[in-house]
């Protein structure tokens, strides 16, 4: 039997409500919340005032730091989230993207590595399938695409290690690993590197965070160390301090193989496990069903697949 919806009991609820609650409920703070919806804090307030009243509970609790959900409020939030999606799908439903006649322009995040082996491949499909779309490469990381893609300064994200946030939607699509690059003929050694010949060589080091990396936290429990001679926070600039100097860069594996197409410089297996790490597209929640992104994200995984899998 199919449950009749009362019009009445609807037109009496407020449904920005359901707004204010799962922002309170994604970002714990009243404020931040606030901020999120370009609101005061005191409407913030006032709606969580009327949320308490409505539920006949608490809902959210002032604690250090933090406002924490009670147990009605986590009972609540997935059948609000679930609730948000399916009438932001209702109203998405039958539209649909076409890319040989859209006009649009789509911001995708991704640190450098990722720009230089799959941005090429993405300017490349939208000039032959969607002459209209225009594309932004911004450049992102583990520690600024949550903020990127909270304040809609980014569509879609590619990424290793995803922030994991219930208004986020994360897929991977690939995984990659490390490869060293060199000017094979300057270094004069055998190929593939030894390790001892590895760690004789001054070593160009491409960081965001410090003069550390992987290499430097693998050797660690060997008792070994390298010479890191440069540190550089761009991937593009590597070839230029390796071509012609007896010196080798540990980078990501699609990384090196694009910049070793590119440049001449060589490439070979690092002489200790570095293992691999996943690659992953993300998103936020709510453009789930938007046929734009959708479509995007098929173009942006293709382009993934093939130019970045091991």
């Amino acid at each position: 039997m199919v449950q009749t919806i009362n019009l009445n009991d609807i037109a009496r609820f407020d449904f920005n409500l359901a707004i204010a609650f799962m922002a309170i409920w994604q970002e714990r703070s009243v404020s931040r919340a606030a901020d999120r919806l370009s609101l005061s804090q005191s409407a913030i307030s006032a709606a969580l005032a009327r949320l308490r009243e409505a539920a006949g509970d608490p809902l959210f609790v002032r604690t250090r730091g933090a406002m924490q959900p009670t147990p009605r409020a986590i009972e609540m939030a997935k059948s609000i989230e679930q609730g948000a999606l399916l009438i932001r799908g209702a109203f998405a439903s039958g539209q649909d993207f076409d890319p040989a006649a859209a006009v649009h322009h789509f911001s995708l995040g991704m640190s450098d590595d990722f720009q230089l082996a799959v941005g090429p491949a993405v300017s490349k499909r939208l000039l032959r399938d969607a002459p209209n779309v225009s594309v932004s490469f911004h450049q992102s990381n583990r520690h600024t695409v949550e903020k990127m893609l909270d304040t809609g300064e980014l569509d879609l994200a590619v990424i290793a290690r995803p922030p994991e946030r219930s208004w986020l939607m994360a897929e991977q699509v690939s995984q990659s690993g490390y490869a060293c690059l060199f000017d094979a003929q300057a270094c004069g050694c055998d190929l593939p590197l030894s390790l001892d010949d590895y760690l004789a060589l001054p070593h160009i080091l491409i960081s965001y965070s410090g003069r550390e990396g992987i290499v430097d936290e693998k050797l660690r429990p060997l008792g070994r160390s390298r010479n890191i001679q440069t540190g550089l926070t761009q991937f593009a600039a590597v070839p230029s301090f390796l071509r012609g100097v007896a010196a080798v860069s540990t980078i990501p594996t699609h990384a090196a193989m694009t910049l070793a197409r590119i440049s001449g410089l060589q490439i070979c297996p690092p002489p200790l496990d570095l293992g691999h790490y996943p690659v992953s597209l993300v998103w936020r929640r709510e453009m789930q069903d938007d046929p734009a992104i959708a479509w995007m994200r098929g173009l942006v995984r293709d382009a993934v697949n093939e130019n970045v899998s091991i």
